[in-house]
């Protein structure tokens, strides 16, 4: 008799085969073999002997680059008649992202005004003061007294100039708080019709630029001495948990936080698309070497059943071996076995569980 059972598609076949009848009980064998189909499937790989490779797991946040954000702080008090932004826009260096109407910019343009009629005066009485001399009916002190009268009121003049640039002035004594880079708008605090003090100490807006982030990861004192720049880094948000980022470390700074006792290490990214935010919460695995090798076999090749790990060790299509194996540690990718196989030894490293369970059901 010959029986043959089929999962996925007939990949493994059950031969039974029974011999006559004698008068003592017929004696079975059970042969196993792994069929054409079932070969297509599979993946076989060699167990190879490799440095063990550990990682650590670490909280993190995404940050803008410390040298890549501005807060904005108004230079005068006043009313603020217009806000023009929310957090989250993106403007260009020199637009206007509110307007506040302010007396001190009022007394500004007064100044501004009178030392532009001062300058005029200072130049007509040098025009008056040079005729006279011409006509040599002033002396040259008279002459050269004009001369730095119409120098001081025109120094003035420019300070007061000057001051209009740098306080972005503009209409009806407005004073213009424009954007100093290119970015986004992280943070705002100011709303329409809100009265700022003159005295005002705090910033108004954040603008940052995120065309690269950092992620700020805290480091337990346990882990530090693994810790190194240059580190591979890989990186997981909650915003997008199916999306892997990978980086190095590239600083670490080395001052514990009191509070926490942890180390905080740096890793920048390049963010095309702008996907990742400033505070949004990261997962960093950081990989590192130990000083021990062991045979290493793909992690997800690994059979866990009954409280045990196993592994298909692939002999010929008709010897595979079901093998209960230690597990040193998992790293990543890898499993690292410190009894159950050797190095060379050929292990089915994909649909593996198809075959466990025809062998062991």
């Amino acid at each position: 008799m010959r029986l043959k059972h089929f999962f996925g598609g007939g990949l493994v076949t059950m031969m039974i085969f029974g011999c006559t009848h004698h008068e003592d009980n017929a004696a079975e064998s059970h042969v196993f073999s792994v069929t054409d189909t079932m070969m297509t499937r599979i993946a076989i790989d060699t167990v190879k002997r490799q440095r063990v490779e550990g990682t650590i797991t670490l909280n993190a946040k995404i940050t803008a680059e410390e040298d890549k954000y501005v807060e904005v702080f108004p230079l005068v008090g006043g009313n603020v008649t217009s806000v023009n932004v929310e957090s989250g826009d993106y403007v260009k260096k020199g637009d206007v992202l509110a307007v506040i109407h302010s007396g001190e910019v009022a007394d500004m343009e007064r100044q501004f005004t009178e030392a532009q009629g001062d300058v005029a005066q200072a130049r007509k009485n040098l025009e008056v003061q040079q005729d006279l001399y011409n006509a040599k009916l002033s002396s040259d002190r008279d002459l050269l007294s004009a001369q730095k009268e119409l120098q001081k009121m025109q120094a003035n003049l420019t300070r007061t100039e000057e001051l209009f640039k740098i306080y972005h002035t503009g209409k009806r004594s407005d004073y213009l708080v424009t954007a100093p880079i290119t970015g986004f708008v992280t943070d705002k605090k100011i709303n329409h019709d809100m009265l700022l003090r003159s005295d005002n100490a705090q910033n108004i807006f954040t603008i940052a630029q995120i065309d690269e982030v950092w992620v700020v990861a805290n480091v337990y004192e346990s882990d530090i001495s693994r810790i190194t720049e240059g580190m591979e880094a890989e990186i997981r948000t909650l915003s997008y948990p199916d999306k892997l980022f990978k980086g190095k470390v590239d600083k670490i700074f080395n001052i514990l936080d009191p509070e926490t006792k942890t180390l905080r290490i740096r890793i920048r990214l390049p963010n095309p698309g702008f996907i990742l935010k400033p505070e949004m919460v990261a997962t960093v695995t950081l990989y590192y070497q130990e000083n021990q090798y062991y045979p290493a076999v793909p992690a997800s090749c690994v059979v866990f059943d009954k409280s045990k790990n196993f592994v298909m060790v692939f002999h010929d299509r008709s010897h595979v071996e079901t093998r209960e194996i230690t597990i040193y540690k998992s790293a990543g990718e890898h499993s690292y076995i410190s009894a159950g196989l050797k190095e060379g030894e050929r292990i089915i490293s994909k649909n593996q569980l198809y075959i466990y369970e025809e062998l062991n059901d």
